[in-house]
């Protein structure tokens, strides 16, 4: 494990480098290899012991190794070494002894040459076929303890370092023992095959050969000449299935650089090895391990640098290709970030040189012929992105080396001074122009949809614009304006070349496009940090306008194709397509590719002529046809559903255009705080998304934003509020998240950046939503507000042209044309359209020329301009303009063809009339073909260079369509007066517009209102207006003339038929639509109450009625609702009906402790948790204990069970008939869907409210008198009740209920009881010493019953102080599962003379009878579990019970339980007290009321308890509290007997209803008390003893005395038992889960290399149970057992199968439920409030308490089936 540091104030963490980006998988691009000096890597140990408080820092696992840069003074500060590190720097390290070292440098050489010898033993040159993989391996298992020594060595410091450097690089030593010249014949094969294998890496494998022979020049020849690259097609020409490969052919190659190789030392064989066995692990350790070695350093990396050619090859070759490239890194990273040794490398060895050859040769083996325009005649060649070098980013290693060694300034520099290799780079870059060509499919679907778009955009970034923004970064001031106009020249070389590769003239090839114009790119951002940072003059570098046309060709083809696409044009391409299209505008890549076209189409648009820019980008949108007065028209190019969402994107890619200033004058600042608002505006973010998105490319890690940085983290606290995380009630968890602040909706919402950066059309709607709600909440705008107009930065000076596109005749005619079909609602036309048309008109006003002189135009200005459809180019003065008539040509159908002409008209139809005020024509392509012909006219001397005619396009003969015809159309509009109408149009009313000047003339001095900024298309209008009016007082004056010119009522057209039927139409929808307004309103309210019946699985508390009818007293018998069949009815014998249930085993219980403070998780080898403390624990060592001395079935009934592994039932209240519920179960099996849960095993969803479920529970057919029975206090004494209970529970023995009778009902009973028992495992039911015995289903069965009421109490807070309904009001099956269990436990008779009954309730009289047997005795009553009696007491009953006994068997048993409380203070107290109590109570024993004072009663228990030898043990721990004050004795006395009455009150409540009263805590035992009748009259609180609730069936000293025998003569026998016997534990704390620590890390640095226990290895996927802290190995399969991996088997064991993991390595919480699991979320989260699963992003992680106890409270009420949606099957396996 490692952390990267960086220095807070300077630089934070950076994105990822290429050692863990090797991780990220293939396709998407790794994270860019940033500025490597920034970051200091640290191995945990150094971290921690070093100083970094306050630093950013974060933490990644290394995958290969690697190498800790403390103690590096060149890559950090000394003041950042950890301890061990400072020490070293700083004190004068003495030399090393000679005769220390001697044997060392005898040794090691030789041992050295040996390791050698063996690697080319071992290596056999490959036949053609594949390198053997295994006897690789096998050798490297061989040398694996060689090289281990050697590590071992690197350890013992510098001084062994230092020989072995010595070693390694001596020239010497190598020329005597390897060059194979000498006796020894073994060395002389060795070197055999040393020259053998050297000449099958010379490189001379087939397909390396290059086109022209090899031409060896001598290692000599330095400077590398790597000039003309010429095309050799003829000579290589491998036909590879369609595609043609292509080789070229290199003149002056420098041919040393790839094929010769020379070794002279044992450290550069060494390296050739480690290559050619494709880095072992082992070796590249102990390479990097000498690393601290200056000497060494330099050596091994000009080795490394020598090499590298050989590096490629074996890449390339390699089948683990990801493997090898992750150790080239490790070791790359290492050398190449020291600029140090860079520069010094680069000098001495042509780094740069070697590296750009080695990528060029590389690409070379996979280019093919480029298809793009010319097919035939193309001369240029692409990469093919099909090919596995491309498609597994095999080249990813060498250039990751190269964005490494740019972002050092002196390499960099190096590069951009020298122009061979511009010129080369160049090169490499164009064999990515324009790959990945795509042809649209114009017939049917493509077969096979390619996904090598992938390859093409991580290519085109890695390889490209990574190496560019790094050469960028060093072009930051004006001294580097020489190293812009270098790249810039060859980069138009290279694009100029490429053009004439291709055959380019001037229109692009159809239906094709290519994403990928890296050339382009690079020219664009060049000169974009050349105004930007270099003050440099854009005209100076600028080319002819010639090249700019044929520039902006391309760029504005992928802005068509993009609208194309989202048009569903290109449909029959497949998805691919589409990804495409996200991928060029995703985050990762916008800035690279996106960006940079639309700057350099602002650029072409500003030195271009205006009106054939604007043309072309009609043109190229095929849109010109749609762009007439006309109301109908024929498009040759598009279809007619395609015309809409074109014209929509050729309007949006030009307000895109004009309103961007990315480029063009923000300054960094600027533009984060716009990329921020944009993304947050979509949507809320969390910081990691945030950074994520916002690619900081441009704006770039080198201008010093680096994420996590101040700029960063201040421009977010300005714009956005945090929300902390919190949860839906549904249990998804949310992550901390951004939303932005409500001023930056109010002022900065800019729908333009939000349309630039999103991915899916959906996101622009969601962000309209956004801003929508915002203007409603805050009061702003009522209604569906348009898009905000925002007012934009204003341009730097060198791209003033720009302005001119909104100022040329060409748009404005355009506008025009538009505004008045969107008037005469033509087809085709959206109000997306006329928002565009509306922004651009503002657009021109806000940035208008310069002022125009109102006085300058005369009268007869519109006189003058007869050519043109305007006077002037000003949009100002053309918005007034009025325009008569126009001429148009339609098709013969139209409506205008009926009228006639005017006389004066001329019949020509390309030059403008003669007469002033008739019509205008206009053709967009007649004029951008002239503007280009004037164009390269002026640019070019030969005339001969014509435009190639169009023969396809329509107006290249306007004869040839007969069909369509010239009318001329009346208009008499203006821009101004057709806005004019369109308000009214808007608005629906007439005259709805009224200058607003008119009452208030300040509006016209300050224009700004707020009430304009946001609002609907009127309020766009009013805003357009009043800046018209502002601008020029001609406009306002006509303004205002249009408005008084009244415009009369649209003439009343003669309503024709079929628009009477469109009228009716539009009545009918309205009227359908108010139908359907009620119906869903009608829907919305009946959903509204099944939700609130239903569904309130997070409100346990809310008192909902239950379906059963309870609260009708009148009814006789229980109505249910099926939620399958629909039917209501009463459950019958025959047609039971049933409770949808979820059954589960649970070991909640089990996990209270008798402490308050909860466990902590252990994190040290000292903490560690042993449960012995545990409420199961303790049952579970009494049950053996009273097993041990008395009878088993006695011992089976004295104690419940289940605390372990107890089944808990519960139900989401739903019924259905069972009937119902089998069909229904049979077409769940039927059902091939996938679900998350396993119907054979019984497995299912309630049908209604989807709740899961795994059986039914039966309902009783009974009627409701239970229920009204318990209102009759009844008048009998207490012992006739309590011989009626005696007598029917003998009645029971005879007469079995119903049993007799096999009805439905009793069968579902059946099978609803085995479902019950096969829930638990058989270890948690089995409690007998004779195997199968009856008394283990009875004790089964009493105790669901008590596990059921314990966990309900648990749920109310272990209290019932809340009182109220049962916790789920009507989702308590509590009172079904009673029935269930009492009809089986009346199958189980007791014999009546071991009826615990009878021992209750008659003093026995055979005292002696009991000793004289020879079998163990029976359990005394004193040792009984009172609550477990009287759940066996109450369900052996017949039932309905009636509520008089059941107030009976509770006075009964009180009396036991108050005996049992006082036997236990007996013995805990000293030896004195007991003598003082027993003689206060002998005083009082013949009052009146002795019977009921306990101080009387305790005095008895002593007396009696001494017969025995009780008391005779050793003294027992004292009691806490003195007893000899009455009150503490009350106390302790009250808290023995609640958890009785607790139980009793729950059970009371759901046999006979009525509410549980609610109480203070300190009154609890009296309110339960008389709430259970136990109280005969409520007593004022201070006078209130607990004694006062006895009422002794017999005399009250006979029974005791009674009871207190059977102890003494146990006593007699087992004296060390009695008193342990006697002290239950009556207060257990709630269960919790474990103690989280406050910091992540502490759990992560203990458990990641803790060894597992069972198999004492250090698990790959540690976890931690947070139940109860056992340490497990996940999927490990070394701690498997009979088939079920560690994780699942601890569930099984601790939790009964519920387990909660935390996965160490992944922070993140998994639970296993059964067979299921799913993963839960994370209580870890970082500062930002968000999990970081698997520990990606490596930030520090803190505890989230709030979700720690949602968790805690899910495992305590056991929702997790509930709560969590996302559960698969884990097949053991975990």
């Amino acid at each position: 494990l490692k952390s990267r540091c960086t220095r807070h104030p300077l630089h934070a963490a950076a994105l990822g480098d290429p050692a863990d980006g090797a991780r990220t998988t293939r396709g998407r691009s790794r994270p860019a290899a940033a500025p490597f000096h920034t970051r200091r890597r640290l191995c945990a140990e150094c971290f921690h012991q070093g100083e970094h408080a306050g630093h950013d820092y974060n933490m990644f696992r290394s995958q290969a190794g690697g190498a800790c840069d403390c103690g590096d003074s060149n890559v950090m500060r000394e003041a950042g070494f950890c301890k061990r590190h400072r020490i070293k720097s700083n004190s004068n390290v003495p030399c090393v002894p000679k005769d220390l070292l001697m044997m060392s440098e005898l040794v090691l050489p030789q041992f050295i040459f040996s390791l050698i010898q063996h690697l080319r033993e071992g290596y056999n040159e490959p036949a053609l076929d594949l390198p053997s993989e295994k006897d690789l391996h096998k050798i490297l298992q061989v040398l694996e303890p060689h090289v281990s020594f050697l590590e071992d060595l690197t350890k013992m410091g510098g001084a062994m370092r230092s020989v072995l450097t010595q070693v390694l690089t001596s020239q010497q030593f190598y020329k005597d023992l390897s060059s194979g010249v000498g006796e020894n014949a073994c060395a002389k094969k060795s070197h055999e095959k040393y020259l053998i294998a050297l000449k099958g890496s010379g490189l001379a494998f087939p397909e390396d050969k290059l086109a022209c022979g090899m031409q060896e020049q001598g290692a000599g020849t330095s400077t590398l000449a790597v000039q003309g690259f010429i095309l050799s097609l003829d000579n290589k020409i491998l036909s590879v299935g369609k595609r043609k490969r292509v080789k070229l052919s290199s003149t002056t190659k420098d041919q040393s650089i790839m094929d010769v190789l020379k070794h002279k030392c044992f450290l550069e064989e060494l390296l050739f090895w480690t290559i050619k066995y494709e880095f072992p692990q082992k070796m590249v350790t102990f390479l990097l391990n000498m690393l601290p070695d200056q000497d060494y350093k330099i050596a091994f990396t000009k080795t490394f640098v020598q090499h590298y050619a050989f590096i490629m090859k074996t890449l390339k070759k390699s089948h683990e290709s990801d493997t090898m490239s992750n150790r080239i890194v490790h070791i790359s990273v290492q050398l190449f970030s020291n600029e140090e040794l860079a520069r010094q490398v680069t000098e001495e060895c042509q780094l740069l040189d070697i590296m750009v050859t080695v990528l060029l040769y590389m690409m070379e083996s996979c280019l093919i012929k480029s298809e793009l325009q010319d097919e035939e005649n193309s001369l240029h060649v692409v990469v093919n992105c099909g090919e596995a070098l491309l498609k597994n980013n095999t080249y990813w290693p060498l250039v990751s080396d190269f964005i490494n060694i740019l972002s050092h300034q002196s390499v960099a520099k190096k590069f951009l001074e020298d122009h061979g290799l511009l010129v080369t780079w160049m090169n490499f870059v164009s064999f990515f122009q324009g790959m990945n060509l795509n042809k649209r499919e114009l017939n049917e679907h493509v077969e096979f949809e390619s996904q090598t778009y992938y390859a093409a955009f991580a290519a085109e970034l890695e390889a490209c614009a990574q190496p560019m923004w790094g050469l960028l970064s060093h072009c930051k001031v004006r001294e580097t304006q020489e190293y812009t106009r270098n790249v810039v020249r060859y980069c138009l070389e290279a694009l100029q070349d490429w053009f004439d590769a291709i055959n380019f003239v001037d229109e692009p090839a159809p239906n094709q496009v290519t994403f990928h114009l890296p050339l382009h790119r690079y020219f664009a951002m060049f000169l974009s940090k050349a105004v930007k940072c270099q003050e440099l003059d854009l005209d100076t570098i600028l080319p002819d306008q010639e090249m700019l046309m044929k520039l902006m060709i391309h760029p504005l083809q992928i802005q068509a194709s993009l609208s194309e696409i989202h048009s569903n044009m290109w449909v029959r391409n497949g998805l691919q397509i589409k990804g495409q299209a996200m991928t060029y505008v995703q985050s990762h890549f916008c800035n690279s590719m996106i960006d940079p076209d639309i700057y350099l189409l602002q650029v072409c648009a500003s030195r271009l002529d205006p009106d054939y820019f604007i043309s072309s980008v009609f043109e190229r949108f095929k849109v010109v046809d749609l762009l007439t007065m006309a109301s109908q028209h024929q498009n040759t190019v598009l279809d007619s559903e395609h015309e809409r969402s074109m014209l929509e994107g050729a309007l949006t890619f030009l307000v895109l255009l004009l309103s961007l200033r990315l480029h063009l004058g923000m300054t960094d600042d600027e533009i984060l705080r716009a990329e921020m608002v944009a993304q947050l505006c979509m949507n809320d973010r969390t910081h990691s998304s945030l950074l994520d998105l916002i690619s900081l490319d441009n704006i770039n890690l080198y201008v010093g934003i680096i994420p996590g940085s101040l700029s960063f983290e201040s421009v977010l606290s300005a714009v956005a509020d945090f929300k902390a995380p919190v949860f839906e009630p549904g249990g998804s968890m949310q992550q901390g998240m951004y939303t932005p602040k409500a001023e930056v909706w109010d002022k900065e919402f800019d729908p333009v950046m939000v349309i630039l950066r999103t991915v899916y059309r959906r996101d622009v709607q969601s962000a309209m939503d956004r801003y929508t709600a915002f203007l409603k909440q805050s009061g702003k705008f009522p209604g569906n507000p348009w898009p905000p107009y925002k007012k934009r930065t204003p341009l730097h000076p060198s791209y003033k042209g720009l302005i001119k596109l909104l100022h040329c005749k060409t748009l404005h005619i355009v506008l025009f044309t538009l505004l008045y079909k969107i008037l005469m609602d033509h087809q085709n036309l959206s109000e997306h359209v006329l928002c565009m048309v509306l922004y651009l008109i503002e657009l021109g006003l806000e940035n208008s020329p310069e002022q125009e002189s109102d006085e300058e135009e005369s009268a007869g200005g519109q006189e003058r301009c007869h050519d043109s459809w305007f006077p002037g180019s000003n949009l100002v003065s053309n918005m007034r303009h009025f325009i008569n008539y126009v001429r148009v040509r339609v098709p013969e159908t139209a409506p205008e063809v009926k009228r006639e002409p005017p006389a004066s008209t001329s019949s020509d139809g390309f030059a403008s009339s003669q007469n002033s005020g008739t019509a205008q024509v206009f053709s967009l392509v007649a004029e951008r073909r002239k503007k280009f012909q004037e164009i390269i006219n002026r640019n070019t001397s030969e005339a001969n260079q014509v435009v190639r005619p169009k023969t396809s396009m329509k107006w290249s003969a306007p004869g040839a369509t007969p069909q369509l015809t010239t009318a001329i159309l009346e208009v008499k509009e203006s821009i101004l007066s057709l806005l004019i109408k369109l308000h009214h149009k808007l608005s629906g009313k007439q005259n709805s517009y009224y200058p607003p000047w008119l009452d208030d003339v300040d509006v016209l001095i300050h224009p700004e209102i707020p009430r304009y900024s946001h609002g609907d298309g009127m309020t766009a209008v009013e805003r357009i207006l009043l800046k018209a009016a502002v601008q020029s007082r001609l406009n306002k004056r006509i303004i205002e003339e249009i408005c008084r010119k009244v415009t009369p009522p649209v003439p009343p057209k003669k309503i024709s038929s079929a628009e009477k039927k469109t009228l009716d139409k539009e009545e009918r929808r309205q009227k359908a639509r108010e139908r359907q307004q009620k119906l869903l309103a009608e829907f919305a309210s009946r959903q509204k109450s099944f939700m609130e019946t239903a569904m309130d699985v997070e409100s346990p508390d809310a008192d909902i009625a239950m379906e059963v009818a309870t609260s009708e007293q009148h009814v006789s018998e229980a109505i249910y609702d099926c939620v399958i069949c629909g039917q209501s009815g009463p459950s019958t014998e025959d047609r039971p009906t049933g409770l949808v249930v979820l059954l589960q085993a649970s070991s909640v219980l089990g996990q209270c402790r008798n402490s308050t403070e909860p466990k902590k998780l252990p994190t040290t080898e000292e903490e560690q948790i042993y449960p012995w403390d545990t409420c199961a624990a303790l049952h579970d060592v009494r049950l053996t204990t009273l097993q041990r001395y008395f009878k088993d079935s006695s011992c089976l009934q004295a104690v419940s069970i289940g605390w372990e592994g107890g089944v808990y039932v519960q139900t989401c209240g739903h019924t259905l008939h069972i009937d119902c519920h089998k069909s229904y179960m049979e077409s769940l099996r039927n059902d091939q869907v996938l679900q998350g849960f396993s119907v054979d095993k019984g497995e299912f969803t309630c049908p209604l409210c989807r709740q899961f479920a795994n059986s039914v529970l039966p309902c009783y057919p009974g009627n409701d008198v239970e229920r009204s029975l318990w209102q009759s206090h009844s008048n009998k004494c207490m012992q006739d009740l309590v011989q009626e209970v005696e007598d029917l529970q003998e009645q029971l023995g005879t007469f079995p209920v119903s049993i007799s009778s096999e009805t439905n009902l009793s069968k579902e009973m059946e099978s609803v009881m085995k479902d019950i028992k096969s829930t638990t495992q058989k270890k948690y039911t089995d409690y007998s010493k004779s195997p199968g015995s009856p008394d283990n289903d009875f004790l089964f069965m009493y105790s669901v019953a008590r596990t059921n009421l314990e966990l309900e109490l648990v749920h109310r807070g272990g209290n019932l102080c809340s009182g109220g309904a049962s916790t789920a009001g009507k989702r308590s099956c509590l009172n079904q599962l009673f029935h269930v269990l009492a009809m089986h436990m009346r199958l189980y008779s007791i014999d009546s003379a071991y009826n615990p009954w009878r021992k209750l309730t008659q003093p026995m009289q055979d005292k002696n009878s009991e000793l004289v047997s020879e079998e163990l005795p029976e359990v005394p009553v004193l040792y009984r579990d009172v609550s477990s009696l009287l759940l066996i007491q109450i369900l052996t009953m017949p039932q309905p019970l009636h509520k008089e006994h059941f107030t009976c068997i509770i006075k009964v048993l009180f009396t036991l339980l108050y005996t049992q409380a006082l036997a236990a203070l007996s013995v805990k107290c000293s030896a004195e007290d007991r003598m003082a109590w027993k003689e206060s109570g002998a005083l009082k024993k013949n009052t009146s009321s002795g019977e009921k004072s306990w101080e009387v009663l305790l005095g008895h228990v002593i007396s009696e308890l001494s017969k025995g030898k009780i008391y005779e043990e050793g003294e027992t721990e004292e009691l806490t509290v003195v007893l000899v004050n009455p009150d503490s004795v009350e106390c302790y006395l009250q808290q023995f007997c609640l958890p009785f009455l607790r139980i009793t009150s729950l059970l009371q409540h759901h046999l006979f209803g009525g509410d549980l009263p609610s109480c203070q805590e300190d009154e609890e035992f009296t309110v339960l008390a008389s709430c259970l009748g136990l109280l005969p009259s409520f007593q004022s609180a201070d006078q209130f003893t607990s004694a006062s609730c006895l009422d002794w069936p017999v005399p009250a000293f006979d029974m005791i005395s009674q009871w207190c025998s059977e102890l003494a003569s146990f006593a007699d026998r087992n004296p060390d038992q009695v008193k342990a016997l006697l002290i239950q534990e009556p207060k257990w704390d709630l269960p919790r889960l474990l103690q989280l620590p406050e910091n992540y890390n502490t759990i992560f640095q203990y458990y990641h290399r803790k060894t597992c226990t069972v198999c004492t290895k250090v698990p790959k996927d540690p976890a931690v149970c947070l139940v109860c802290g056992t340490f497990v190995c996940l999927k490990g399969l070394c701690c498997k057992q009979q088939s079920y991996c560690e994780c699942v088997l601890h569930s099984q064991n601790c939790g009964a199968g519920t387990g909660i993991f935390l996965l160490i390595n992944a922070s993140v919480i998994i639970i296993i439920r059964g067979h299921r699991f799913c993963l839960w979320g994370s209580v870890y989260l970082d500062a930002h409030g968000e999990e970081d699963r698997d520990l990606r992003r490596g930030k520090p992680l803190y505890i989230c308490k709030e979700r720690y106890k949602v968790l805690e409270q899910q495992w305590v009420s056991h929702t997790f089936d509930h709560i969590n949606k996302r559960w698969g099957p884990h097949y053991n396996g975990l």
